[in-house]
């Protein structure tokens, strides 16, 4: 079996064995022998007839890891008393938590945090309502919304199964651009009752990401949401990946001497995500673009089409193309692919596709094409996932667009503000650093969010301030706000 990279199947074994440092030394054997990777090994307790041992270790999957759990069992004088999913007991209890950031030590602090200083706040917001930008967390709050009807790849899990995925969320917000987020997962998946939901709670935040709400009602939701909110509304699942693929392929088209509004693109699923990449490109200036989905090549002709799909089809595939995926391949460009795994032959990208193509294979957690195998014939190859080069990663996006969001105290978001914010994603990677397996900045440059924040507040006044995990994190923007100017009490005569 091939070595295992670390992935999220990491267990922690614990073992009994007698007190001999040779057994544990078997047991890291057997472990690398079947393919797993052991990142630490810890004495858990130490006795004159027995060590309590702490073996860490990665697979592949699950049955995987039960694999190598069976093979630890196997070892003499080795007894396997408890084993524990790492990933399981990093979510126990939930991975974010609400902290006061005023201290609570006398009666002095609450009547200033509490009652009676907080109705003073109160009364000044009730006179002036956008005060509460800057009185209350809202100028600093996103709601991270979903109704669970299409979560990652695993489809419609309902509200409860789409809280840790949206715990997550909230937790990279923090993370990347100090800014807090909450999940907000919906018991119903009627389109009325969200929006309505949605418009009801929106008061306390100062923006909502919407997330892993499938497609058609997605459009429908966010349109109605953006017509009726004060604050802006942003779907993470279309406009974050439309960013970060309009940025990848900036660079991609640098590094081989091509031009987006000259290139010929398919883009192979018409869902939420693959609507908004085609929008977004079509907007920064492709002209040539052909569209697949399950109902095949879209075409204006096709009157079979419904009514989103017949809708990018008008816009889309000027040459009106007909036929499977290797029609619209022919002398192709470019492939980017959100839709279903192992539909592009790697054959295909040699014998249709134009010299030095670009194949960017999106479908999570299994892509078109196995990237390896794409990469012997595509000039520059990127895929979502974190084993290979040129990851497409939302978290490139969200969080610089939600912090230059909320610095502006924008109402809305413009299809300007996501061409700027992947142009500044694009920019981070410099002329020096550019190739073709370097197209994209990792998710942990430390110049991201700020570029990404700072491209999205437009000429809006930022000033960098420190990010929020701690030492090790991004600069994140904040408002040049005179704290004394903006937030007095009662005016002077």
């Amino acid at each position: 079996m091939a070595a295992a990279t670390p992935s999220s199947y990491s267990i922690t074994v614990r073992l009994h064995t007698a007190p001999d440092h040779a057994v544990v030394g078997q047991v890291a054997t057997v472990i690398a022998q079947q393919g797993g990777i052991v990142t630490a090994i810890d004495v858990a307790d130490s006795r004159h007839d027995r060590l309590v041992v702490d073996v860490t270790c990665s697979g592949i999957d699950a049955s995987h890891t039960d694999q190598l759990v069976a093979a630890v069992e196997e070892v003499e004088g080795v007894k396997v008393h408890k084993v524990s999913d790492r990933t399981f007991l990093l979510h126990l209890g939930g991975k974010i938590e609400v902290k006061s950031k005023v201290p609570l030590r006398t009666r002095d602090d609450l009547s200033m945090a509490y009652t009676p200083g907080v109705g003073r706040v109160s009364m000044a917001i009730a006179k002036q309502p956008e005060d509460a930008r800057r009185l209350t967390i809202k100028g600093n709050t996103v709601a991270v919304v979903t109704d669970g009807s299409a979560v990652l790849g695993l489809g419609n899990i309902g509200p409860e199964a789409a809280m840790p995925v949206m715990e997550g969320k909230a937790a990279l917000f923090k993370r990347f651009a100090d800014i807090d987020a909450w999940p907000i997962c919906l018991a119903s998946q009627d389109p009325d009752e969200i929006v309505r939901a949605v418009e009801m709670i929106a008061p306390g935040f100062g923006g909502i990401n919407l997330e892993d709400i499938a497609a058609p009602q997605c459009f429908e939701i966010e349109r109605r949401l953006r017509e009726s909110l004060d604050i802006p509304v942003f779907h993470d699942d279309q406009h974050g990946t439309a960013i970060v693929v309009l940025a990848a392929l900036r660079n991609a088209l640098r590094v081989l001497g091509k031009e987006l509004d000259t290139a010929r693109l398919v883009v192979s699923g018409a869902g939420a995500a693959g609507s908004a990449i085609v929008t977004l490109l079509m907007a920064a200036g492709a002209k040539d673009v052909v569209m697949y989905d399950r109902e095949g090549c879209l075409s204006a002709d096709d009157d079979s089409l419904p009514p989103a799909k017949l809708e990018l089809a008008q816009r889309t595939n000027p040459r009106r193309v007909r036929g499977d995926l290797t029609a619209g391949l022919e002398g192709a460009d470019v492939f980017i692919g959100v839709s279903a795994p192992g539909i592009l032959k790697a054959e295909w990208i040699r014998d249709h596709m134009a010299s030095d193509p670009i194949v960017f294979a999106l479908a999570n957690p299994d892509p078109e094409i196995d990237p390896a195998e794409a990469a012997q014939y595509a000039a520059v190859v990127a895929s979502g996932r974190s084993d290979y080069p040129n990851q497409i990663n939302n978290v490139l996006a969200f969080p610089g667009v939600f912090r230059g969001l909320l610095d502006a105290g924008a109402e809305d978001v413009t299809i300007e503000m996501l061409i700027r914010a992947a142009d500044a994603i694009a920019g981070v990677v410099t002329d020096e650093e550019l190739n073709r397996s370097y197209i994209i900045p990792s998710v942990f440059h430390a110049d991201v969010t700020d570029a990404v924040a700072t491209a999205i507040a437009g000429d809006g006044k930022t000033t960098t301030g420190s990010g929020a995990g701690g030492s090790d994190g991004p600069a994140v923007t904040r408002p040049a706000v005179d704290p004394i100017e903006e937030v007095g009490t009662t005016p002077t005569a």
